[in-house]
C-alpha cells in the first residue's frame, strides 16, 4: 500500500540554470549535487533535478502541475521574491487560498500555495465542484 509520495524528478536542459532557479528562487534547500542531477527538499519531501538534453522546451498545454506549500503570513513576500525574478505567470489563481501560478527555466507548471487540503475540503463543502463526492 503506497504511505506517500516519495520524490518528484523534473527533466531539465541546463542543470545550473535549473538550480540556481530551484534554490534562489523558489526556496528549496540543496541536498546533494552532481554532474548530471541534484536533490532539493522542499519541506518533508524532496525534488530531483535530472539533466536531460532532450528535455522539451516549453510548458506542456494541459494544468498538471506542481503546487509548493508556504504558510499564509509569509505568502505574499514569497510570492514577491519569485516575481521579482520576472517568472512567466501561466494561471490566475480561482481557487481557495493564494496561489501564484509560474513557470521554471524549463517550462514545468509551478504553484505557490498557501493551504491544503483541509483548508480545499472546506471550501468544496460550501461551494461544491459539479458532481462532488467527498469520501472523507
Amino acid at each position: 500500500m503506497v504511505n506517500g509520495i516519495n520524490h518528484i524528478t523534473l527533466a531539465v536542459s541546463d542543470l545550473e540554470r535549473s538550480f540556481e532557479f530551484y534554490t534562489n528562487v523558489v526556496g528549496l534547500k540543496p541536498v546533494a549535487k552532481w554532474v548530471h542531477g541534484a536533490y532539493l527538499l522542499a519541506g518533508e519531501g524532496w525534488i530531483c533535478l535530472s539533466l536531460d538534453l532532450g528535455k522539451r522546451r516549453g510548458p506542456e498545454p494541459e494544468y498538471t502541475h506542481i503546487a509548493f506549500s508556504v504558510e499564509k503570513g509569509a505568502f505574499d513576500e514569497s510570492a514577491e521574491a519569485i516575481r521579482a525574478h520576472d517568472v512567466m505567470i501561466w494561471k490566475e489563481n480561482k481557487s481557495e487560498g493564494d496561489s501564484l501560478y509560474f513557470l521554471d527555466p524549463d517550462g514545468h507548471k509551478l504553484e505557490l500555495h498557501s493551504g491544503d487540503l483541509q483548508t480545499r475540503l472546506a471550501a468544496l463543502r460550501e461551494q461544491p465542484y459539479e458532481g462532488l463526492e467527498l469520501y472523507v
